[in-house]
């Protein structure tokens, strides 16, 4: 499918190569230099975004799309970031649209950060207004992320399963996430493989890719792993951590082998001449008897032998 430009028509009229746009030679050849592409065509949207009169909307009537993004952002960084709004102000605007269901109120299509940061500083949020379509807003989403690169591993894969699980086509996913068929099968299968809610408990963990966290799957599938993973999870102390630390912590324990039950120690079965002709341990499921063939030679034969007649006694005893 091929890509949109979906801010385009804020650019206003194109300029074209040559003397006649009245550009210099120098900015004609930034200009063939610039990004190309979907990338390259966003980051010139969201520069005219700045330049263009946006609108200042109450934070407060700007509800999340169906399918999110992007998942919870650890709290130092989050911090750091919402800090950076409150002295210096929101330098990039939100793009939002109309609410498809509800009047007087908005959809984000991305910014969720921003408007989470001028929410808490308790100002108006800057805001362009489009309306888009639900696949419009995906692809407007996934630009702004192929622009800034910074999405990890698992949430791509975790927004293109939701995407597809809300009946969202692939081809929309595809271009929404910059990758070929092949990939997006990839992404959608590594989500799909691992609990929603460990996946959310961990966070981006944007240091561990493709192959750990289909590592970690393969981990979770054995014995009560994942009932262990989930334990960690909900310690306060692990909530804390950072996204990377919490993905490590929970490898590990999902590595981490079932402790063995303590078998029943055996004991030794002295014979009336005093030979220690066998060694048995019984526990609650077993009885296993041990000969001693070096102190007692032929007593295991010979016991093998009456053990039929021997049954046949114990079941008389329980008519």
């Amino acid at each position: 499918m091929a890509r949109k430009n979906l801010l385009s028509d804020l650019s206003g009229p194109k300029s074209y190569l040559g003397s006649t746009d009245g550009s210099s030679p120098q900015e004609h050849v930034a200009s063939q230099y610039a990004p190309r592409g979907a990338i390259g065509a966003v980051s010139r949207s969201i520069e005219l975004l700045k330049s263009q009169s946006l609108v200042d909307l109450d934070p407060d009537l700007i509800d999340a799309p169906a399918v999110t993004d992007r998942l919870d952002e650890d709290g130092v960084q989050f911090e750091e970031f919402a800090r950076n709004i409150r002295e210096n102000g929101q330098q990039v605007p939100i793009l939002v649209r109309p609410h498809p269901t509800i009047e007087g109120r908005y959809q984000i299509a991305y910014g969720r950060r921003r408007l989470r940061a001028v929410k808490a500083a308790g100002l108006q949020v800057k805001a362009a207004v489009r309306p888009l379509t639900d696949d419009e807003l995906i692809l407007a989403q996934g630009q702004e992320n192929s622009a800034r690169q910074d999405l990890s591993f698992i949430e791509r894969a975790l927004y293109a399963a939701e995407l597809e699980a809300n009946g969202v086509q692939r081809t929309v996913i595809m271009a929404a996430l910059a990758v070929d068929k092949s990939n997006l099968s990839r992404l959608i299968q590594a989500a799909t493989q691992l609990p929603s809610d460990v996946i959310r408990g961990i966070g981006a963990a944007p240091k561990a890719g493709r192959d750990r966290w289909g590592e970690l799957a393969t981990r979770l599938a054995k014995d009560d792993a994942i009932d262990k993973v989930r334990v960690l999870l909900s310690d306060d102390a692990v909530k804390a951590l950072p996204s990377d630390e919490r993905f490590v912590r929970v490898f590990e324990t999902a590595a981490s082998k079932k402790q063995k039950k303590n078998k029943a120690e055996a004991q030794v079965w002295h014979a009336e001449d005093g030979v220690k002709a066998a060694s048995f341990r019984n526990d609650k499921r077993t009885l296993t008897l041990m000969i001693d063939k070096k102190a007692a030679p032929d007593f295991g034969d010979y016991l093998m032998s009456v053990l039929p007649e021997i049954y046949a006694s114990f079941k008389k005893t329980k008519q």
